[in-house]
């Protein structure tokens, strides 16, 4: 997926989008959470969407705004549905830390008397200019879990027994394949060097206690949609050349062509190449199948690489 800072886009668009958003709230003025009881949740993303889900059950409804493997989170551009979702939403869960400001922006278009607004960034207290990658980070990922259930438990108190058991079931049910594999990668590979394509990788890397030795200023651009400097794609190029790096993993839904470059030269170099997604793929996974399988695909290269 291609970057573009938000700052590039045109006001004219943005003014655009925004009567999108006036004109769906007036269509739904007055509208509130459901009387009956019954919790709805709007994720802005698929991946905290499906947690949601499976914690929710079937206590609740969720629905997630990004579901398309071809749709750029950062640069989305909210449609009138979109903010009739969040207006009619008793649960709404944004990413923040400046990785969806339109989602914050659609929160902010509507006041629904009730609603609770998950925002990640603060959950796990990462702040706007921090990585907003937290979706890729184990610890995050338990923290977001917790407050997760327990706004679903403020909004149903009724059903707070059936999130705790919910909870636990995915934490210890769903996640255990997940968990395992980090363990497993971080203790039989841990300080082994790697290289990557973007600031997406940093958090999984911390986790798996793999030396990433692309310059951080390098992995923000990307993210960003800003251009690299000369001087990061040297230093990349030569830990490339003479191998400094074992395996290179890179965003496959965001292979500009520098990045194609780097994939290239590392194939040239003898050097495995990992794929992992931003955002589910296929569309239909659940987080943990998703993540199992790119972190499956990690460790075997890890293997490959290392002879371990």
């Amino acid at each position: 997926m291609m970057r573009r800072p938000l700052a590039s886009t045109p006001i004219v668009v943005l003014a655009s989008v925004f009567m999108l958003i006036v004109a769906a709230v007036l269509v739904g003025c007055g509208s509130a959470p459901p009387s009956s009881g019954a919790v709805t949740v709007v994720a802005a993303e698929n991946f905290w969407g499906s947690i949601a889900s499976q914690l929710a059950g079937d206590r609740a409804s969720v629905v997630s705004i990004i579901a398309n493997p071809n749709t750029d989170p950062h640069d989305y551009e909210p449609t009138a549905q979109d903010a009739l979702k969040f207006a009619s939403a008793t649960l709404v869960i944004e990413n923040g830390i400046g990785y969806d400001p339109w989602a914050d922006r659609l929160v902010g278009a509507s006041s629904v008397s009730g609603r609770l607004v998950l925002n990640v960034g603060e959950v796990v207290g990462v702040k706007p200019g921090g990585n907003p990658h937290q979706w890729y980070s184990p610890d995050s990922l338990h923290k977001v879990i917790a407050q997760i259930t327990a706004d679903l438990k403020t909004l149903d108190p009724k059903d707070a027994a059936y999130f705790d058991q919910q909870r636990s079931m995915y934490e210890t049910k769903s996640l255990a394949v997940y968990d395992s594999l980090i363990s497993s990668i971080k203790s039989k590979y841990g300080g082994t060097p790697i290289g990557a394509s973007e600031s997406i990788m940093v958090p999984l890397a911390q986790a798996l206690g793999l030396s990433l030795l692309t310059p951080t200023s390098f992995l923000n651009a990307i993210s960003q949609g800003t251009e690299p400097t000369a001087g990061d794609k040297t230093i990349i190029d030569e830990q490339i050349k003479t191998r400094q790096i074992k395996v290179y993993i890179y965003n496959s839904q965001n292979a500009i062509p520098d990045i194609q470059r780097q994939i290239d030269e590392a194939k040239a170099a003898g050097i495995l190449v990992v794929t992992i997604t931003e955002t589910l793929v296929p569309a239909t996974a659940t987080y943990q199948d998703w993540q199992v399988a790119q972190l499956t695909r990690i460790q075997a290269a890890l293997a490959q690489a290392t002879g371990k």
